[in-house]
Order: C-alpha cells, then structure tokens, then sequence
C-alpha cells in the first residue's frame, strides 16, 4: 500500500467514480490509475467499488471505511511535509484560496502581490466561488484557506479569524431617478425599483431580504449574479437598482454610475478567514492572513492554530479604515472606498 493509491483511490471517489476524470484530477492517466487500484484491492483481499461492467458503480460497504481512513492518512502526510518545510524556513509551494468573486476581484491583488514578493516561488491558486461552496471547497481539502463573508454569523467548519467588516452600496445609471440623492435611498424608496444583487441574496435568510422584511417590505430581486462586475453591467444597462460590497467600487465605475453608500441600511458584513484546525498551515499562508489583518497578532495566531491558546480576536476594522491606512502608508490609491471614507 503507497501514499501514490491511497491518493488514486480519494481521486477516483470524489470524482463520481470516473476513473477518466480522477485521472486528470491526479494528472495521471487512466490504465495507471486502473492498475493501482486492482492491486491496493488485491492487497486488500476485498473489493473497494463494485462493478458494472469495466464501469464503477458504487463504493462497497468495506470501501467507504477505507476512504474514510485514507483522507486522514493523506491529510497527515500533508502535515508533516508542510510542517518539516515550516521547519526547514522553506520558502515555495503553493497556496490554494477558496473565496468568492468579490473578494478574489477587489481584496486580495494588493495581498497576493506583496506575498509574491515575499515569496517568488510560492504559487497561488484562486479558486472563485459561491458562499456555500467556499466552505465546501476547504472542507473537502481542496484549498488551505477559504475567505467567506456573512451578516452577523459566525462560519462553520473551521477557525474563523474575523478580518474587516464593510457596507453595502446602492448603485445606480447617473440618469437613474435615485441618481439625484445625496444619500442612499429609504428601504421603502428602494423597494420601489428591481434590485441586481448578489446570488445569495434569493436565500431566505439573507442579509438583505431580512433588512426589507424587517421594514415590512419585500424586495424587488431581478436578476443576481456571483460576480460584481456582472452587477455593474446589468445596471448600466437599466435593468435595476444595484446593492454591492463597497469594495467592488473602482473610481472609473463612476464615470457613468453613481454609488451611494448605505451604511445602517443593510446589517453590516464582516470577512472571515477559516482555517482548518487539523491542517498544518504554511508560514506564508499565515503572513497572506496577517497582512489582510493587520490588527492580529502573526504569533498569536500560530499559537492558536496549534492549540496552545484559545480565540481571542481584536475587533475588526472597517474596509474603508484598512484602505485608508494603506494609502496613508503607500500613497498608492486603492479605490472608491477610501473616497467615500
């Protein structure tokens, strides 16, 4: 029995049992992948999928107790080598992130780039997701760290460290009747028009539509879309009222579009790193988190993550504070955030 077969052998079940598509997965090809598994269910006495023809049709009772046994012994070898590199002060691997459009869009360039800077020879991998699949994503070890954001919660399936909180925006066409404003628009005023939001706003828990039924109202959701840029696009062309994270907002959005900040009018979102306890993390791993953070301490967080101590994290600053510091620093211009400070 190798590491190479168990690897195969999680490959094959999370990937429907399609040896064609585990085999790309593992970049390997098929009748390597076929040949590994007859022998690990030779050596094994028994078999770990039964079959239908040359197809694999379902895992056996005996096969879903080696699956489950085989992701903690490839998990623990991921420990190890990356607690050795730890040790060894290596400075290259890869990093995978798991977060959502907005975040891989508007927050973590700056991040990344001073990382890639640090680290030349560390190789980040983006993973661009939905809220629920982020976690997902981290839960099924197929990214280090996952970067959500919710409206008071606090995420499951790991350590969350809060990061920044921030605030929505209204956004409308500069010939849009709202245009007019000064501030944003009364819930019951921007009940009046459709609404383009994010996807997650069609959830019955969401953040906003519990801010409209809180007031008695019922929003207007036209059209949603995971990605802000679509947002902006759909309501240049006309087709409603936009509500998004203000760090979607660049300066040359307002060329043609007016934002208006609506702060109080929807709860305030906070960004969350989660970390998997039971995952050694890389050091730069822990310096991207310290650098999106600032206000944690780099050691206490380690100490955290490996148990010593228990949670105990600084309130988080605002976007717009966290831009604003930046910029103060680097006289580098962030975005529209930092104006409407």
């Amino acid at each position: 029995m190798t590491l190479t077969q168990l690897r195969y052998l999680i490959a094959i079940a999370d990937s429907g049992l399609n040896i064609t598509l585990a085999a790309e997965r593992v970049h390997a090809t098929q009748p390597g992948i076929s040949k590994q598994l007859k022998q690990l269910e030779d050596e094994l006495g028994f078999q770990i999928f039964a079959r239908k023809g040359k197809s694999l049709e379902r895992i056996t009772p005996a096969g879903i107790q080696v699956i489950d046994r085989a992701r903690v012994i490839l998990a623990e070898a991921a420990n190890i080598r990356a607690l050795a590199a730890n040790l060894r002060n290596e400075a290259q691997g890869e990093l995978r992130i798991a977060t959502t459009h907005t975040q891989a869009r508007f927050v973590l360039p700056r991040t990344i780039a001073s990382l890639k800077r640090r680290y030349p020879q560390v190789s980040v991998h983006l993973k661009p997701s939905g809220d629920a699949e982020v976690l997902a994503l981290l839960e099924r070890g197929e990214a280090d760290i996952a970067i959500v954001s919710t409206a008071g919660s606090v995420p499951a399936g790991g350590l969350a460290v809060p990061l920044f909180r921030w605030d929505r925006h209204v956004l409308v066409p500069r010939t849009h009747p709202l245009a007019k404003l000064e501030k944003a628009p009364r819930l019951d005023e921007l009940a009046e028009y459709p609404l383009v939001s994010y996807e997650s706003s069609l959830k019955p828990d969401s953040s906003l539509r519990r801010a409209f039924l809180g007031a008695g109202l019922l929003p207007r959701i036209a059209i949603t879309a995971r990605d802000a840029d679509l947002i902006k696009t759909y309501v240049r062309a006309g087709l409603g009222v936009g509500v998004l994270a203000e760090m979607a907002m660049l300066p040359e959005d307002l060329a043609d579009l007016k934002a208006l900040p609506a702060p109080g009018l929807f709860p305030l979102c906070t960004t969350w790193v989660v970390l998997r306890r039971d995952r050694v993390l890389r050091d730069y791993a822990l310096d991207l988190v310290a650098e999106l953070a600032p206000q944690l301490d780099r050691r206490g967080l380690r100490r955290v993550l490996d148990g010593v101590t228990t949670p105990d994290w600084p309130a988080p600053p605002h976007w717009r504070q966290l831009v604003a510091s930046a910029e103060a620093k680097q006289a580098v211009p962030l975005g529209f955030a930092a104006q409407a400070a």
